[in-house]
């Protein structure tokens, strides 16, 4: 569990036991990560890009054919703002709920967390900055995998 993370971080739930980072550890004293690697500008690209490749993968593409794009970019610049100690909630219905009944396997999440690490890796974003983020939305795993 997080809450137990040695990284110290603090949580706050998101609805039916999902928790997410609320702030994480700054890379310099006083900043937040959220703050290092740029702020709402860099995360919007980053999501973009992490949403190019995932509609560009054959094994997650199908999950995405009735989807609202832009809301789901929206939620998910929201969610990783927030992973990253910036000044945005998630807004979004509780991880659960958004996933429920989609079937969801835990290789399709590993893949959708290898697409995050690549777009934040192809924005220079620190490895530190991963982790913690990778760390934190791991943590989400039980409510995105067969959510029922």
């Amino acid at each position: 569990m997080l809450g137990s993370s040695p990284l110290g971080d603090r949580f706050r739930g998101l609805g039916d036991g999902c928790a997410v980072v609320e702030q994480t550890q700054g890379s310099t004293a006083g900043d937040s990560d959220y703050q290092a690697v740029g702020g709402g500008p860099a995360i919007a690209s980053v999501v973009d890009l992490f949403y190019r490749n995932v509609l560009a993968d054959p094994q997650l593409a199908g999950y995405f054919a009735d989807s609202d794009l832009a809301k789901l970019k929206r939620h998910q610049v929201q969610l990783v703002s927030q992973v990253m100690g910036g000044p945005v909630s998630y807004d979004g219905l509780a991880l659960a709920e958004a996933h429920k009944g989609r079937g969801i396997t835990g290789d399709d999440f590993g893949k959708v967390v290898v697409h995050l690490v690549a777009a934040l890796e192809a924005h220079d974003v620190p490895a530190d900055i991963i982790g913690r983020v990778v760390t934190a939305l791991g943590a989400t795993q039980d409510d995105i995998v067969g959510a029922h």
